[in-house]
């Protein structure tokens, strides 16, 4: 998981030394995707029914509003450089960019659903003739005595 505190500090360290802000648009990406990624863990703690701890589910609260209070920062920060209409047009290329992510998930799981399917079907296929032709050849050596 990629720590979105750590791509939020090199954004503003970049910042402050005078870079543009599309010269850091990989750590903007990077702050982007572990802010997601601390979400979903919050998500998956709290409706996890194996999640005994109350602990690790108050971390990644903690995380998630440490990751809203960097978020609205970041946005302070792409706001005073480059206008509010920047932050519009950086929230619609994300919203883009999750859609993506989750097209791109849901494709490979089906990629893998179907490959598992695929065995399941050949596999099944290579055991029914190997049955049926050593029944064959049982009732065969049966018939001429060998058996």
């Amino acid at each position: 998981m990629i720590d979105p505190f750590t791509a939020l500090a090199a954004v503003k360290s970049a910042v402050s030394a005078g870079k543009e802000l599309v010269n850091v648009t990989k750590q903007i990406g990077e702050f982007f995707d572990g802010v997601d990624d601390l979400r979903a863990a919050h998500e998956k703690k709290k409706n996890s029914l194996f999640s005994g701890s109350d602990e690790n589910a108050m971390e990644t609260f903690v995380n998630l509003q440490r990751a809203k209070d960097a978020e609205e920062e970041l946005r302070q920060i792409v706001i005073a450089t480059r206008g509010f209409s920047a932050w519009g047009e950086l929230q619609a290329i994300r919203v883009q960019a999750r859609k993506d992510r989750k097209a791109k998930i849901e494709a490979e799981r089906k990629r893998k659903a179907k490959m598992v399917e695929r065995i399941i079907i050949y596999g099944g296929a290579v055991i029914i003739v190997t049955i049926m032709l050593g029944i064959t050849i049982v009732i065969i050596l049966a018939k001429q005595g060998r058996l």
